[in-house]
């Protein structure tokens, strides 16, 4: 694996509308690599391998993580926040936290009190964040009304390939993509690949929607994180039996086409990838939601990443899944015939 280039994307702060760090560390990343990088409006980023080719594959993953935003800072210099994404409220309070300024970093703390756990509902409304700031005039020498916050955790490697960090959804898809590109050139792909890091995934969706109606590709290949079962609290009834280290994961989906599918489990079979499979009732609920209804419709495949504790501020990956997805989708694009 390519540890100094995912620990870079891991250690940055891009909250929901504050991706533009990980696209500058994809944009140093992929420039020797690609003959062509774009950034729009929306901050969202694609890059571009053989743009000559009429087949556009649109490989697609999200640069956003879910957090908070400063929203209000009191007269005692405390601040408060709404999320932006999906977080789990009850695993803020007492935690240390990022908070990404226009001068740098500043750090702080998520008051925490016995009571405060006892609250039936609660929510980011009940979160007061103390950075050390004196009053609100000494708070606005440091922070500014907007600026995002991320829990203060750390990458840690784990027994047996597995490893640890905050918002693996979705920078190990944004990683797997780059990868991929740089695999499938080694290869000699001669199909146009278009790699795209999207913003705003966990809150709008817009960002994948803006991308796919620009490349107006052939295809998609999206990837997310996937819920695995073999953690508390999982069901595999719900969505069916995904294993950490088993490989990545093709959905059964009836917004996936199952051409598609096929041709993924084909690619893994021929260079000895294990593949799983998961269940979808209806949407996929990631990009390729956005992807699949813009322009005239555009096929689109799922590959996922195993992930246990989702939305938390310590998820968990294996390095084999990463690994694995990397190469399946290289396959795929080096192999790749209309």
């Amino acid at each position: 694996m390519n540890e100094k280039f995912l620990n870079n994307l891991l250690n940055s702060i891009s909250v929901s509308g504050y991706e533009e760090q990980v696209q500058d560390i994809v944009t140093e990343e992929m420039k020797e690599y690609t003959d062509e990088i774009r950034r729009d409006e929306m901050q969202n980023l694609t890059c571009i391998l053989n743009p000559e080719n009429d087949v556009r594959i649109m490989l697609s993953a999200h640069a956003d993580e879910i957090g908070l935003m400063i929203s209000n800072i009191r007269e005692d210099g405390r601040l408060q926040v709404i999320d932006r994404g999906g977080i789990v409220p009850a695993t803020y309070p007492g935690r240390q936290v990022r908070i990404k300024t226009k001068n740098g970093e500043v750090y702080g703390v998520v008051e925490a009190y016995r009571d405060l756990f006892k609250e039936e509902n609660l929510g980011t409304k009940h979160f007061l964040i103390d950075i050390g700031a004196k009053d609100r005039e000494d708070a606005l020498k440091n922070v500014s009304l907007g600026d995002p916050i991320v829990p203060d955790t750390h990458i840690r490697k784990m027994k047996n390939g597995k490893f640890t960090a905050r918002a693996l959804d979705d920078r190990l898809g944004v990683y797997i993509i780059m990868e991929a590109i740089k695999r499938a050139k080694e290869l000699g792909c001669k199909v146009g690949v278009y790699g795209a890091s999207t913003t705003g995934e966990e809150t709008t969706k817009t960002g994948a929607f803006w991308t796919s109606t620009r490349i107006n590709p052939t295809l998609a290949i999206v990837v997310d994180v996937t819920y695995t079962s073999d953690c508390s609290g999982m069901n595999p009834a719900e969505m069916g039996t995904v294993l950490l280290g088993g490989g990545p994961v093709l959905c059964n989906s009836p917004i996936v086409a199952k051409t598609l599918n096929a041709k993924m489990e084909e690619c893994a079979k021929k260079v000895g990838i294990p593949v799983q499979r998961e269940a979808a009732s209806r949407l996929s609920y990631t990009d390729g939601d956005k992807i699949h209804f813009s322009n005239q419709g555009v096929p689109m495949v799922l590959v996922s990443i195993p992930l246990r504790y989702m939305h938390m501020p310590a998820e968990v990956a294996d390095e084999k899944d990463v690994e694995g997805c990397v190469e399946l989708i290289a396959q795929f694009l080096a192999n790749y015939n209309a």
